[in-house]
């Protein structure tokens, strides 16, 4: 393929602007449905196993924390520097980009074994203070020291994915996450079920699939088909720089998400009394319900992402805006949809992932309270995309800090105090939402949007 119909590939400075959106949208959207859809198959096979579903459950929920921390450090150098790749492409400097994602990727990798190590040996120490007792701890470290073994071929899927579609190769990028899942859904039934491994099945089938994931990512950006080519290990202590400047954001969000996980299962334990063990549960159970009605934005606010990235550096902020105005209004549609949902009908999607009747009927209760104000996430994804595209690092960062820490964790330590009991947990989601994500959408207009108009 010659370097004119490279270009091309990955050209949005030209076309309509939510055409192009939903052309590399799409394929992301269908991309993290499958993602989510292995993430899904596991805990639906682990909470319908015969005997301690509900406890696995609890157990994976116990884990959660880490696994949002390990993945935090695939945001750190991937959002930074997919998003400083591409302003390098609307520019026309390609040799930068690959620089930049050189030094991305080479940072995963040290990244990763880094954690396999302190994360493989602490684990006993850190469930355990996570939540774990003696009842759910077998389950979390089952689960856990097999997953932490896979640390690096799933920093490399999650890290590396982003820059084959912010060079225009969508369906490349939706085909890391089909293989991946694919096997995965293979494996899961085999090694929970046939070959009686139980939890720590669910963990082997996860490892093995993100590995056969980060081979093809590997494979594809080391290949003449790809605009930008991976040429191996490289560290460019400049671009690192701005690639942390720019990715600390994600990463921070989570991060911060990872400490409130860890809050939640403390306060849900302590307040939980007898049943607090169904209310962990409850909360794995919302964690998956999370990241289902969070799917379709996904794919939009990524490849919105590419396009603003892309025409900021071209210098064409009319574009830029036309890409702000369409995922805010598409966000906001999608997550009103998704909120009907949760009101009315959340029994048959509680249903997908356990039989349980007591974990149901908490998880009904807990569910409709947590969710209350989803919709106005569709604000703090507007903001928040719009300062990650367009190199507003400090912004990002302030209002992923907001919501998380000085928001949702001291609301969650404190609700519980003023007479709401273990419920006053999942108001501080609500609560959050509302205020956190009004906050970031109304100074992303201030500072950027309406600026952005006038020029």
């Amino acid at each position: 393929m010659n370097k004119t119909t490279k270009t091309a590939a990955g050209d949005f400075s030209r076309g309509k602007v939510s055409r192009i959106i939903l052309k590399l949208g799409l394929p992301m959207m269908l991309a993290e449905f499958v993602h989510v859809l292995y993430n899904i198959v596991d805990r639906m096979y682990i909470g319908h196993m015969a005997e301690g579903g509900t406890l696995a459950l609890t157990g994976l929920g116990i884990c959660f924390p880490l696994i949002t921390l390990i993945g935090a450090f695939a945001n750190l150098f991937s959002t930074g520097g997919a998003t400083l790749a591409t302003i390098a492409r609307g520019s026309r400097e390609d040799g930068k980009a690959e620089r930049i994602m050189g030094t991305s990727f080479s940072m995963l990798l040290i990244t990763g074994v880094i954690l396999t190590v302190l994360l493989y040996f602490s684990a006993p120490v850190t469930l355990r203070w996570l939540g774990g007792d003696e009842t759910t701890l077998p389950a979390a470290m089952g689960y856990f020291r097999i997953y932490v073994l896979g640390t690096v071929p799933v920093l490399i899927s999650l890290g590396m994915n982003p820059f084959i579609s912010a060079q225009g190769f969508p369906r490349i990028g939706m085909m890391t996450v089909i293989i991946g899942a694919a096997l995965n859904i293979l494996l899961d039934p085999l090694l929970i079920y046939t070959l009686d491994m139980g939890i720590r099945g669910a963990a082997l089938a996860t490892v093995a699939s993100q590995t056969a994931s980060a081979l093809w990512i590997l494979f594809f950006l080391r290949s003449r088909r790809a605009s930008l080519r991976l040429n191996g290990f490289c560290l460019d202590r400049k671009e690192l720089g701005r690639i942390v400047h720019l990715g600390v954001t994600g990463f921070t969000f989570r991060v911060t998400n990872s400490i409130t996980q860890a809050i939640v299962n403390i306060m849900l334990k302590t307040w939980g009394g007898a049943v607090s063990t169904v209310y962990v549960g409850a909360m794995s159970l919302i964690n998956s319900l999370r990241e289902m009605m969070s799917l379709p934005n996904s794919g939009i606010v990524m490849g919105a992402q590419s396009v603003m990235s892309y025409n900021y550096g071209a210098k064409l902020y009319r574009r830029v805006s036309e890409s702000i105005r369409f995922t805010f209004l598409s966000g906001l549609s999608i997550n009103l949809i998704m909120w009907a949902l949760i009101m009315f009908i959340p029994e048959p999607l509680i249903r997908i992932f356990t039989s349980d009747e007591q974990l149901i009927g908490t998880a009904v209760i807990s569910a409709r309270i947590y969710f209350g104000a989803f919709p106005f996430m569709a604000l703090q994804q507007a903001g928040q995309s719009t300062f990650v595209a367009l190199n507003y690092p400090r912004y990002a960062l302030f209002f992923s800090l907001l919501r998380k820490i000085v928001l949702v964790a001291p609301l969650t330590l404190l609700l519980p105090n003023l007479g709401l009991g273990v419920h006053g947990v999942f108001w501080a989601e609500l609560i959050s939402q509302l205020t956190g994500a009004t906050a970031c959408f109304v100074t992303m207009t201030v500072i950027v949007w309406r600026p952005m108009n006038e020029l």
